[in-house]
């Protein structure tokens, strides 16, 4: 299995899944290619959440606002996973959530094999559109000949992982009964996700948002229609959200803004 995701839209991901059939007859899965915009962070956090629910697999990602720079391309596998993205801190989310155990699905599974590579491709066909002519590539080429004969490819040369470029998503602050945290992504639905732990929020009935006291629920049918919440999302972060409508929009909240919580218990 190769899996895709990208900003790109359409129909750019049909050149670099043609590029990859020319080298393997791997099954391509499609995660996203409409990941925000030319943010590496946020799709480094839809990435995390995401990958590690699939089986063992080739992993192709490009959110690359540094295309045809001096960044560089980079394939990182984690035991049975293999992750190809640009070196801008996209892959180190999703490593580290693999080399968890639970994401084995076995607390007592040894610490899986990471080992680091950087891609070399002699003349891409275009600064502008590395997806197709160095990451595609690589991953076709990665899932030809296996995950585990990775470093037996001439386009990938050994590198330390801790060289490449990280983003780590920042810790909120519990000061006095409030928590201070950042909004890191706002899905299609409009709810706003924080960094903020769910379980900051266990035994808490409501919290207070810029002076408005909101609900803390389990489900949106926990409010009526129309109405603002606070939940806890299946990535185990807090959300601002509305039942049938947009929390970024109720919130006044985008990527990157402070968010406040005053508990109330």
């Amino acid at each position: 299995m190769l899996t895709l995701a990208s900003d790109f839209g359409s129909p750019y991901p049909a050149a670099m899944k043609g590029v990859i059939c020319s080298r393997t007859d791997a099954r391509l899965v499609d995660i996203a290619h409409d990941l925000p915009r030319q943010d590496p962070r946020a799709a480094a956090f839809w990435l995390r959440e995401t990958i590690p629910w699939f089986p063992p697999a080739v992993h192709l990602a490009v959110v690359d606002p540094g295309v045809g720079t001096d960044r560089r391309a980079i394939a990182v596998r984690v035991g049975d996973h293999a992750v190809v993205a640009p070196d801008n801190g996209l892959a180190r989310p999703v490593v580290r959530r693999l080399r968890e155990p639970t994401a084995a699905g076995d607390p007592a599974a040894a610490e899986p094999t990471v080992e680091a590579f950087e891609i070399t491709v002699e003349e891409p066909a275009s600064s502008t559109f590395h997806g197709r002519d160095v990451f595609a590539p690589a991953a076709g080429e990665i899932h030809a000949v296996g995950v585990d004969a990775m470093a037996d490819l001439e386009m990938l040369s050994r590198i330390e992982l801790d060289s490449c470029v990280d983003i780590e998503f920042p810790t909120p602050i519990v000061d006095d009964g409030t928590i201070h945290g950042e909004v890191l992504v706002v899905d299609d639905f409009g709810n706003v996700i924080t960094n903020i732990p769910g379980d900051e929020l266990t035994n808490v009935e409501t919290v207070g948002i810029d002076g408005t006291s909101v609900p803390v629920v389990e489900t949106f049918d926990h409010v009526d229609r129309g109405e603002t919440l606070v939940t806890v999302g299946s990535h185990g972060y807090v959300e601002c959200d509305v039942n049938h409508g947009r929390g970024d929009e109720a919130f006044g909240l985008a990527v990157g803004d402070a968010v406040r919580l005053s508990l109330g218990r």
